[in-house]
């Protein structure tokens, strides 16, 4: 299950349908066994920013934060992926920037999201070309293949 929350003070507001959609085409191309469950938050820059100062030491807003749990619950069996963040503010910056919309935006933050919850990462070269990959692909099945999945 994904729970979507929304921030009221996030600008641009996001169809949580946006968000949970890029979620599920993330966790059935990486062929995630069911049950697991994942948060995405959809947010501001002042909560993105606390956030980075408090868990990365870098005092600015960013558009994307990951948290994996990896923690069952043991009523339900389920397991608990971990929690996503996004400022939609930077998000909306970024597709302004990069020339398309905020939700085509926010489906590649959420996949980056994702991504990250299940061990990818970027840090080294060739952990990024694996994941690079593996979000243009996902952005293809969405019919966002023309999306440029940007350097970090």
């Amino acid at each position: 299950m994904i729970f979507i929350e929304t921030n009221p003070q996030a600008n641009p507001v996001i169809a949580p349908q946006v968000a949970e959609t890029a979620a599920q085409a993330t966790l059935q191309h990486q062929n995630v066994p069911e049950p697991v469950e994942l948060t995405i938050v959809l947010t501001d820059d002042p909560q993105l920013q606390e956030l980075n100062r408090q868990w990365m030491g870098i005092d600015a807003p960013t558009d994307v934060l990951s948290f994996p749990a990896g923690e069952y619950d043991p009523e339900t069996g389920s397991r608990y992926l971990g929690d996503i963040l996004i400022s939609t503010a930077y998000a909306a910056r970024q597709a302004a920037q990069y020339g398309h919309s905020p939700e085509a935006e926010t489906q590649l933050l959420v996949i980056h999201g994702v991504l990250h919850l299940l061990g990818y990462d970027h840090a080294e070269p060739e952990e990024k070309e694996r994941m690079w990959a593996e979000q243009t692909a996902i952005l293809q099945l969405l019919g966002l293949g023309s999306l440029p999945v940007r350097e970090e």
